[in-house]
């Protein structure tokens, strides 16, 4: 301490962040309000005339929080009789901790110092965002009392508009709010949207409004990756909502009630469950994995043939090699009795199945016999076997029944699935392949050289891409029995994780090509003075040629792709330059590059570091996450794809390819009736067609919408008796928790004493 300072200067340390400090005053006026005793309060303020009732501690709270937190309606009401009292946000906290008749007195209260005051968003509050309405509190905590009686009071909260938004008010917004503040408002304003309580309030239809808000939420979340995870989270729970509100249903007919709701997807005409559409449209996973949408779906696939469900797997695949023999007959019974009773079982869900393997192993024998066909002798031109033919009519009837599922669907739903785009690639190779054979066959046509041998054939040559078409087009044909195959429960799972595995490597292939493409253009011509050089060893003679590595672009591109699964060679870097002249004709010079050797050493070496050692291990890693993230959720997903392959075999044609393209009564009634309804509409339907969902029949009847609100009702109800069950176990549970941890202490206490 310097000897000009005195020791008995007080030194006044500011604090870093200015908050303010109630006063021994003020300190006491917070304890006699949190006593709840009102005439002690009276009185303090009786003799202090001048004290300011709107004072606040350090975490901005006032008397009337004290009040309203400690549930106090006497004191509130006393408090609000202030003429100074300044209300804040107090009607928020009362509606937080659910008090209807605290949050009255101040809504009240809030309107006679200003008429509509009570609907006006809070501003400054340090417990809520700005602009927070008294029905989004109600809605984000679930209370439902307090929001039937907020929308009484004629309270309404406004959706807010997704991150994506670039409307004039969106514009706006971003202009003149903070944007991280708006974010925060807009999150707050969804949490308080799609809470259960609100959504059964407010809505007819509360699963549709989930599935909905479900999709948003995680658009949004896909959109502003700074909130992902709450976005993500908010999904969820909707989505969950959604399954336990199906999964309070009793009864198979509530079931069917629900899925038989048209609105909001496609008026199906040829499903009956239009809601399940919607829900693997918007992957609604635990919704279709539930066991009461499982029994519904289960019972209609089967209909009413239990023993396959029971049936071992080999006679199974005896049942479908059977149903081979017996497709022509099914063909013969459909043209001459299609309402008998055997037409009718061979219309059921699993039937149809079992018709479609048995057409497609037929379809891929003949494939195969057309793959293994001798080609050593083989002339230009298409193939000369049957069996052409026969995979042209098979590929027109598959092209026929893609175009009806396409129509059936609409063009959302159709390429929202994977299989779809597969199968119809699929159909555009063996398309392809067709029109080349037809180009060969005119080409040999007119410019003859039908039986030139095939080395001297031409690189573009028809017949030639015409087999490489066919073969990769053979390789999808094959591979297509993954997707029937994932109906087993052994096989099914296994199916889908190779299916999210694939969606892994897709994701690191951008990687690779950003490491391939960097080393190849920088190492693309270093080598390319030394293409085609030999070396001879003066002793043994042994010559060494210039491995064609980094020469030129495409040369290095090989080179590094190859490198991949170690398969190019460790001499791909040495440069080997030719012998130079020495001083005699016997002599020569061997030089050697090393700069450029080494160079090409090190890219070599740190591709391989970089692509194999560490790219490609986190990408096992990343396989190996999916293939465990998958196996913990494996019944979800695997039934949500089982239930995908169901809705497409029930809306598949009674026949299998090829006879789908033969005219039946089955096939041609949807289209009559449609004719018939858009001609002369009856009271109760109409033929609608539009971009979106193509052709269909919509139901006008109104005993359905009274049923399915009987029915939501019920579920309804339901749910939240559950939810309130569930509070009252847990609340039980703690209490009886604390209760044991209680008479732990007072007998060590005893025990003690």
């Amino acid at each position: 301490m310097a000897e000009d300072e005195d020791p008995k200067i007080e030194v006044i340390r500011q604090p870093s962040v200015v908050i303010p400090h109630l006063q021994e005053l003020e300190k006491h006026f917070f304890e006699l309000v949190s006593y709840g005793n009102v005439p002690d309060v009276r009185q303090f303020l009786e003799e202090h005339p001048d004290f300011n009732i709107n004072v606040i501690d350090f975490q901005g709270v006032t008397a009337l929080h004290v009040a309203v937190h400690d549930r106090n309606l006497p004191m509130v009401e006393y408090l609000l009789t202030h003429p100074d009292i300044d209300p804040g946000d107090t009607h928020l906290h009362a509606i937080r901790d659910n008090e209807i008749k605290i949050t009255a007195v101040i809504l009240n209260k809030l309107n006679d110092l200003s008429a509509g005051l009570e609907y006006a968003g809070v501003t400054m509050s340090t417990d809520f965002p700005d602009d927070t309405t008294p029905l989004a509190v109600a809605a984000q905590y679930g209370h439902f009392e307090m929001i039937t009686y907020l929308r009484n009071r004629q309270h309404s909260l406004m959706k807010p508009h997704p991150p994506s938004c670039i409307c004039e008010n969106c514009k706006s917004d971003r202009e003149k709010y903070d944007l991280l503040a708006l974010e925060k408002m807009r999150m707050f304003g969804y949490k308080a949207f799609s809470n259960p309580a609100y959504i059964c309030q407010t809505v007819d239809d509360p699963i549709l409004e989930a599935f909905n808000l479900s999709y948003e939420l995680k658009q949004a979340a896909s959109f502003d990756r700074e909130f992902y995870y709450e976005y993500k989270e908010l999904a969820e729970n909707i989505t969950q909502f959604a399954t336990e509100l199906i999964g309070c249903a009793r009864t198979i007919d509530e079931v069917e009630c629900i899925l038989k709701q048209s609105t909001g997807f496609a008026h199906s005409s040829k499903f009956l469950y239009p809601r399940l559409l919607f829900a693997l449209h918007n992957v609604q996973r635990t919704f279709v994995a539930h066991s009461n949408v499982q029994q519904l779906i289960t019972s209609k696939w089967l209909d009413g043939w239990i023993e396959w469900k029971v049936m071992h797997p080999v006679i199974k695949f005896v049942r479908v090699v059977w149903r081979i023999v017996m497709l022509p007959v099914i063909l013969v019974v459909f043209m001459a009795a299609p309402n008998s009773r055997w037409s009718k079982s061979w219309q059921s869900p699993v039937n149809k199945f079992i018709s479609s393997t048995a057409s497609y192993l037929v379809f891929l024998m003949f494939l195969f016999l057309q793959s293994n066909m001798d080609k050593s002798e083989e002339l230009r031109g298409p193939p000369r076997t049957g069996y052409v033919w026969v995979l042209i009519i098979y590929m027109m009837s598959y092209a026929w029944a893609s175009i009806r599922l396409f129509v059936i669907h609409g063009p959302n739903r159709f390429f929202s699935r994977p299989w779809y785009w597969f199968e119809t690639i699929m159909i555009l190779m063996f398309t392809m392949t067709f029109i080349c054979w037809i180009i060969a066959a005119v080409d040999v046509r007119v410019n003859g050289q039908l039986e030139l041998e095939r080395k001297y054939w031409n690189m573009y040559d028809p017949t030639l891409i015409a087999e490489g078409i066919f073969c990769l087009a053979t390789i999808m044909a094959f591979l297509k029995l993954l997707y029937i195959f994932q109906l087993s429960y052994n096989l099914g799972p296994l199916q889908i994780s190779l299916g999210k595995m694939i969606g892994d490597v897709v994701k690191f292939i951008a990687l690779f090509m950003i490491i391939i493409l960097a080393f190849t253009v920088g190492t693309c011509k270093l080598y390319q003075y030394y293409d085609g050089m030999v070396r001879t060893d003066d002793e043994s003679k042994i010559k060494t040629e210039q491995v064609s590595s980094f020469v030129n672009f495409w040369a290095s591109l090989k080179t590094y792709f190859w490198a991949l699964f170690c398969m190019s060679p460790i001499e791909s870097a040495d440069v080997i330059i030719e012998n130079l002249p020495g001083e005699t004709e016997s002599e020569t010079i061997i030089n050697h590059h090393d700069i450029t050797e080494i160079i090409g050493y090190i890219s070599f070496a740190g591709f391989t570091v970089i692509s194999v050692i560490v790219i490609l291990n986190m990408l096992i890693a990343c396989m190996s996450n999916t293939m465990a993230t998958v196996t913990e959720n494996v019944i979800v997903e695997w039934t949500f794809g089982r239930t995908e392959a169901y809705v497409d075999f029930m809306l598949t044609a009674a026949l299998p390819p090829p006879f789908n393209i033969i005219p039946t009564f089955v096939g041609i009634q949807p289209v009559m009736e449609y004719i018939k309804i858009f001609l002369k509409p009856p009271e109760d339907k109409r033929a609608r067609w539009d971009i979106s969902h193509c052709f269909y029949i919509e139901s006008l009847e109104e005993d359905k919408d009274r049923q399915f609100s009987i029915v939501m009702s019920s579920l309804v109800q339901r749910y939240f008796r559950q939810k309130d069950k569930q509070i009252e176990e847990n609340e039980i549970d703690r209490l009886t928790k604390e209760i044991l941890e209680l008479r732990t202490v007072l007998r060590d206490a005893l025990d003690t004493d």
